[in-house]
């Protein structure tokens, strides 16, 4: 279990994590969700004892990471799976990381083979691919069998296989009751890993909620709507809280509306209406309601699409 309590750090005059609280479950998969410069890099590096908080306390298992004499067998952490010396081999690698908590050589053979490292387990780590890193990176995070599990983006570079791989992995310790924390920028893999999310925003957290809350919590509705006459329905309908998007020639996504007062808009002004369908959120809509106001770097429109004007794109 992860706990954090009134959980601040902060650089000069930039505040990176924001008193923030929250606890990791074990039995679970929690996901972790913000804009780059949100503050879970700074979170994890804070957990796992390369970072002091300004102020607060975050512990693993009951202590803080550093008071664990055996940090390895508690915490298995990839943070940066380039911080390897290129010239030493997977085997190695994993060897040296081994003699510094007394484990045993058979379980460098075990992590080896779990991870798919063990045709380049001889290999010097100087010539592996991005995929191959990552392994290694989880490989090194189980060595000690510990209870708990903290990823920072592990799918980065793999295959897909290698993602369905890491997926699984998750999943099966979560069931065994471990503790399983993990960040990644991949909307669709988080949604189809993690139970259960945190999303940071500017240092705060914006969310802390089972993955099925976080889909269903957004409070605006968003509906599918077919009509042969689109410009009158968008001048129906249109107003400051209501925004609409274009699909296709006569397909509209009408987000912040119920689909009676569609219906109910259309109807009054006659417009044919072919197709009026609720759509399910899902976790990317989800988080960039979230996050939308939240981002530190935002990237320009394109020059060649139209901003939208008032809310319809």
């Amino acid at each position: 279990m992860i706990e954090a309590q009134g959980l601040s750090k902060r650089f000069g005059a930039k505040t990176a994590v924001d008193n923030v609280s929250f606890t990791v479950q074990p039995g679970k998969v929690t996901g972790f969700l913000g804009p780059n410069g949100a503050g879970k890099s700074t979170t994890m590096r804070m957990i796992c004892g390369l970072d002091n908080p300004t102020a607060g306390t975050v512990t693993v298992n009951g202590r803080p990471y550093a008071r664990h004499k055996a940090p390895l067998h508690e915490v298995g952490a990839l943070l940066e799976a380039k911080a390897v010396h290129p010239k030493r081999t997977a085997y190695n690698h994993l060897r040296a990381l081994a003699a510094t908590h007394g484990i045993p050589a058979r379980r460098i053979t075990e992590v080896i083979e779990l991870t798919g490292l063990g045709p380049a387990a001889k290999k010097r780590v100087g010539g592996f691919s991005m995929g191959m890193g990552q392994r290694l990176g989880i490989a090194a995070a189980l060595l000690g069998d510990p209870q708990t599990l903290i990823l920072d983006e592990p799918v980065n570079g793999l295959d897909p296989e290698g993602v369905q791989w890491v997926r699984n992995l998750a999943r099966g310790l979560a069931a065994e009751g471990r503790t399983v924390f993990i960040s990644s920028h991949l909307m669709s893999e988080m949604a189809v890993t993690a139970d259960h999310l945190l999303v940071i925003g500017r240092g705060r957290i914006l969310a802390d909620a089972p993955m099925d809350e976080v889909t269903a919590g957004s409070a605006r509705e968003r509906i599918r709507v077919r009509t042969d006459d689109a410009e009158a329905l968008i001048t129906a309908v249109g107003s400051a809280d209501v925004e609409i998007r274009r699909l296709a020639a006569g397909h509209l996504e009408i987000i912040g509306l119920p689909a009676r007062s569609i219906a109910e808009a259309a109807l009054s002004r006659r417009i044919l209406i072919t197709e009026l369908t609720p759509q399910q959120l899902s976790l990317e809509d989800a988080y960039m309601e979230l996050t939308r106001d939240e981002l530190e770097y935002r990237s320009q429109q394109p020059a060649d699409v139209p901003a939208q004007e008032g809310r319809t794109a």
